[in-house]
Parts: C-alpha cells; sequence; structure tokens
C-alpha cells in the first residue's frame, strides 16, 4: 500500500520500539517480554507494514487490560516428532508464541533439514514477514502461516463471513541481491490495511470490500458491515480455506465460526492458529550456489521486458526493502490520528510520550 507520508511526523525505529515498551511494561508485561514484542512491531513498521505495527498498540493495551491476553504465559511444546511440534502459546500474545516457534523450527531444521511447528492458543503477532525472514540467518528459507484474527471473508458464493485474511510469507535469501519476500493475504487487502484507511480518513480503492448485496464499498469507517474480497476469485477462498485447516484445525485452534473478532471482543481467548516451516538450504543443495541462482532469478526478473507505462518488473519484498531503506534514514511516519491515540496511552499509563 502506498501511503502519502506528508503531514505526517517521522519517528526513529529506537524510539518507536522504546515508546511500545514503556507502554507494555507499564501494563503489566515483564520487561524481556515486552521488548520482543516491542521488536516485532517495530520491525513490521519499518518494513512499511503499517497495519501490524505501532497502529495495533492501542487494541493489544485494550486486550491487556480486559484479561485477553496472559501476561505471564507458559509457553510450552505438547507434542513433538525429530521434525515437528506442537506448541501451546497459552495465550500469550502472538509475537512472543511466533518467536518462540520460529526459534524451534529453526532448531529442528538444523538436525533434520526441514521442521514444522504448529501453534494453538496464540494471538495476533503482526506482519507474516517478520516471521518468514528469522530463518534467512540461518541459510534456510522461511514459510509462515497464520490464521487471521476476525473473520471477513465469505466462502466463495457465501454471505455468511467464516474466513479471514488467512496470510502467509515465504522469504528465500539471495546472495547479493535482498531476500524475495512474499507477505500475502488470501484477501484482497488485509483487514488491517482496512482499518489504517479508516483512521486516516481516506477512502478505500474499488475492489477491496463489498456491500452484503455485492456492491463495491469505498467508505473504510463502513468496514464492519461489508466483505472482504478474495484475491483471485473462487481460488482465493480455496486458498484461505485450505491454510485456515493447516494453522487452524490442524493445530487444534480457532477456525471457521470458532475465531474470536480480536476487535470486536476484547476479553476472550481467540485461540489463533500458526504455524512456521524452516527448511535448510544446504539439505537440497550448495547454499552458496542457491544464493547465486536467487540472485539470478531476481536480476532476470528485475531486468526483463515491460509494459508501456511500467517502469520496472518488482519482485515480492521490493516494496518492504524500499520502506526500509526510507525508514532507516528518514524515520517511521506516523498520522496525526495515530499521534493522538499514542499520546492518550502515554498519559493513561503515566510513561513518557513519543517526541
Amino acid at each position: 500500500m502506498s501511503i502519502n507520508t506528508q503531514n505526517m511526523q517521522r519517528f526513529t525505529r529506537v524510539k518507536i520500539e522504546e515508546f511500545i515498551q514503556r507502554c507494555f511494561v507499564s501494563s503489566g508485561l515483564p520487561s524481556n517480554d515486552a521488548a520482543t514484542v516491542a521488536h516485532f512491531m517495530a520491525e513490521s513498521d519499518i518494513m512499511g507494514k503499517d497495519s501490524h505495527g505501532i497502529f495495533r498498540l492501542p487494541g493489544y493495551i485494550s486486550r491487556l487490560k480486559a484479561g485477553g491476553f496472559n501476561k505471564n504465559p507458559n509457553i510450552k511444546i505438547t507434542q513433538e516428532r525429530t521434525a515437528t511440534a506442537l506448541v501451546d502459546g497459552d495465550n500469550g500474545m502472538g509475537h512472543l508464541v511466533v518467536n518462540y516457534c520460529a526459534e524451534l523450527a529453526i532448531k529442528k531444521a538444523k538436525k533434520t533439514g526441514v521442521s514444522w511447528v504448529g501453534v494453538n492458543h496464540s494471538n495476533h503477532a503482526g506482519a507474516a514477514g517478520a516471521y518468514a525472514m528469522l530463518p534467512l540467518e540461518h541459510n534456510m528459507i522461511g514459510i509462515y502461516v497464520a490464521v487471521g484474527s476476525a473473520n471477513h471473508l465469505p466462502p466463495w458464493g457465501g454471505t455468511e463471513p467464516l474466513l479471514s485474511t488467512n496470510p502467509i510469507a515465504v522469504a528465500i535469501p539471495g546472495m547479493k541481491e535482498k531476500p524475495i519476500l512474499l507477505d500475502m493475504a488470501t484477501t484482497v487487502t488485509s483487514y488491517g490495511k482496512v482499518k489504517v484507511h479508516a483512521q486516516r480518513g481516506i477512502p478505500m480503492p474499488e475492489g477491496w470490500m463489498i456491500d452484503n448485496e455485492g456492491k463495491s464499498m469505498t467508505d473504510a469507517s463502513l468496514s464492519d458491515n461489508g466483505f472482504l474480497l478474495p484475491i483471485g476469485g473462487a481460488k482465493g477462498y480455496g486458498l484461505a480455506l485450505i491454510f485456515g485447516i493447516l494453522a487452524g484445525t490442524l493445530n487444534g485452534a480457532a477456525f471457521g465460526k470458532d475465531v474470536i473478532d480480536m476487535n470486536a471482543d476484547k476479553s476472550s481467548s481467540t485461540n489463533t492458529g500458526q504455524f512456521i516451516i524452516a527448511l535448510d538450504i544446504s539439505a537440497f543443495m550448495d547454499v552458496i550456489e542457491f544464493k547465486k541462482k536467487i540472485d539470478q532469478v531476481v536480476s532476470t526478473m528485475h531486468n526483463s521486458a515491460t509494459m508501456k507505462g511500467v517502469d520496472k518488473v518488482r519482485l515480492p519484498g521490493d516494496g518492504s526493502h524500499a520502506a526500509i531503506t526510507d525508514r532507516v534514514l528518514n524515520g517511521i511516519p506516523l498520522p496525526l490520528p495515530l499521534l493522538e491515540g499514542l499520546n492518550k496511552i502515554a498519559d493513561e499509563l503515566n510513561v513518557q510520550a513519543l517526541d
């Protein structure tokens, strides 16, 4: 999503991360856990995933106050085999739970070549790409899938919202080129982006949502009464269904009618399901050779012929890489409505505001 950064105030990642941590500590999270959650939220912002970073802080704080999150979870393995594990997140904040699962998946993949770690009783964890990228530091490919934290997608041809955005992220490392990072929802857009448009008072593009009569919606403030559209029509619905089963049903987590809308219900446990796969490249071929081949893929795609009016062919992740370059140099842009909400939280929690 392209964001007009005019009339926004920019902050360094460090300031944003420290502010988030202060707010969580004041809300009762242990300092180390608060730092971990703050890290992944700031990671979402630096990657340009504005709908999954500090934007989510007011909602997270509300759930903490209402008892919707367990402030001191006992995250543990409940079933395990050599290359797989099922983790109980004990209703901890999703960032903590998924980070635990990613570390476990990486550890297993070093021995087995590939690992799959699923989780139940987790929560919303922010940008999917932030977790898919973690295995890259170990010369692995990362794959992350989650059941979305609210249903806004009906089955194809239906009118009852039984599915969510059910995002997927895949990260593949190159040698000199930046990683290929597919980070997408199974809907045309994520619901978080809809909420960002609502907060900023800007219309949604045509094709994001429809009302219950099938008419296009552009007023994001009315999104509670509409449906997200799947990517590729019935094929997107199929992907949302399958990913929901793999990340939800297979893990004993919520799926379909059992999904709790975390935006509307602040106190109930969401039992969010996710899984992460770590794939050790060396189990298939030489790591250096693979990365060089990925560089060739990236170069071939970037330098391929374009249609009229297209400057350059893009790859998944190009937008995030551009956002990182800009935001590391110039800071993360935050709009006035969000800043007002963050200042209010700072006053309520009696912590130092963003400055």
